[in-house]
């Protein structure tokens, strides 16, 4: 029997169903986590053979401790994850110390979780990237901006989602960000990069130990999550219907560059929405950030529904087997929408269910610790068609004061470029 440790598998909350679907395929499921057991969800418990309660996820010597003993107790341990981007060098930094060969080591970290050392294998997959500059001093920083102009795009060179991200727009900000970071993050490595005009596309995928794809969908952010964090603004974004060849395409050639097997990855491009000469035409795929874990938040639920399938299985049976027979059913689009509270919507949240009551998939409100990105009340709902999806985001988004409908009509906007010829 394979022992399996999985860290912190009560958060995100959906992601007991891995552990479900590791059971159920024979694996010894191990949990390590910072919550007591008794306030983990029944599912969960149910879907892991033991649990190991630390006082913080953070103490790296106490989950050691917690991996030694279940190493002790059950012997070898085949296999570790969090499938958490938080985690990541955690999870790297155990397998190296327990000789766990079956995901990345330490020594594999640089080029998967900074973004300056992603563009090299970017590049080596034939995609064209952003231009950047290490942020350094004044002098430095105003030579790269003379070199791409306004705006500019800053944030953590090993950062987490959208967070501390900045958009630069004068001389002016570019000193306040410079003293900030100088007050706030002295020590931190920031990435300066050139503005893309573009929305978000991504390659969601399950990778075997053979580097190839058994499983791919992609999803849609047609609003900035650096705008929706910073401005504190709803959210959209959408599992696209089928995955367009040039985003299969790329996302393929980056799994075959960064060296990826046996895991779940979410590989963020642009689709530039104008032209750009350092980068190319209109439509064009360009890098953006390689993410080794699932789609975050309640995305891995959404693929289920807009493939009529079970990713979860899918990932499992990878783990198990190597493979899987889990059937891809019938495809839709998947559409995520994040109110945020505080907003006057024209529509009730009784009047959208009652319309939308047989589109409905999710409803709930979302985790504090994901509501930056993602909005206080979600929705995620399923169409047939772009039109249909359109006019849900319409009504859900709605909303009655002057300021906010400026908002809206932006909306309409980005939801109106349409999509790339899919196969």
């Amino acid at each position: 029997m394979q022992n399996f440790i999985f860290i912190s598998p009560n958060f995100p909350t959906n992601y007991w169903q891995f552990c479900r679907e590791l059971k159920n395929n024979g694996l010894n499921v191990l949990g390590i986590g910072d919550q007591p057991y008794e306030e983990l969800k029944p599912e969960l418990k149910a879907s892991l053979n033991e649990y190991y309660k630390v006082n913080s996820l953070e103490n790296y010597d106490e989950v050691y401790r917690a991996v030694a003993f279940f190493a002790f107790k059950y012997g070898r341990i085949d296999w570790l994850e969090s499938n958490n981007e938080y985690w990541l060098e955690r999870d790297a930094a155990l397998r190296t110390d327990f000789h766990i060969t079956s995901g990345f080591q330490t020594s594999d970290m640089p080029r998967i979780k900074y973004k300056s050392k992603m563009k090299e294998y970017y590049q080596k997959a034939g995609i064209a990237t952003a231009r950047y500059h290490m942020v350094d001093d004044l002098a430095g920083c105003k030579a790269f901006v003379a070199q791409v102009g306004y705006p500019v795009v800053v944030k953590p060179d090993n950062g987490v989602g959208a967070s501390d991200t900045h958009r630069l727009s004068s001389d002016k900000e570019l000193e306040a960000f410079l003293a900030y970071k100088e007050k706030e993050h002295p020590d931190v490595a920031y990435i300066m990069e050139e503005f893309v005009r573009a929305e978000v596309n991504s390659y969601d995928a399950i990778i075997d130990a053979h580097g190839n794809p058994i499983f791919e969908a992609g999803n849609v952010s047609p609003v900035s999550i650096m705008d929706i964090v910073n401005n504190d603004d709803n959210s959209i974004y959408y599992i696209i219907k089928d995955l367009p060849e040039d985003t299969r395409a790329a996302g393929r050639a980056a799994v075959k560059s960064f060296g990826v097997k046996s895991r779940f990855v979410h590989f963020e491009f642009f689709r530039m929405t104008e032209d750009q000469a350092s980068m190319g035409k209109k439509g064009q795929i360009v890098a953006l950030e390689v993410n080794m874990r699932p789609c975050g938040g309640f995305t891995p639920d959404m693929i289920d529904f807009a493939r009529s399938t079970n990713v979860y299985k899918i990932w499992a049976d990878m783990i198990a087997f190597g493979g899987t027979d889990m059937p891809v059913g019938e495809h839709y689009y998947c559409a995520f929408a994040g109110r945020r509270d505080g907003k006057s919507f024209v529509y009730s949240h009784e009047q959208l269910m009652q319309k939308y009551q047989d589109n409905m998939r999710m409803v709930d409100r979302i985790p504090e610790a994901l509501s930056g990105a993602m909005g206080n009340q979600m929705y995620v709902a399923t169409f047939s068609t772009r039109d249909e999806m359109e006019k849900f985001y319409s009504d859900v988004l709605a909303v009655t004061d002057a300021t906010n409908a400026k908002v809206q009509a932006e909306l309409a906007k980005v939801l109106a470029l349409g999509e790339p010829e899919a196969v």
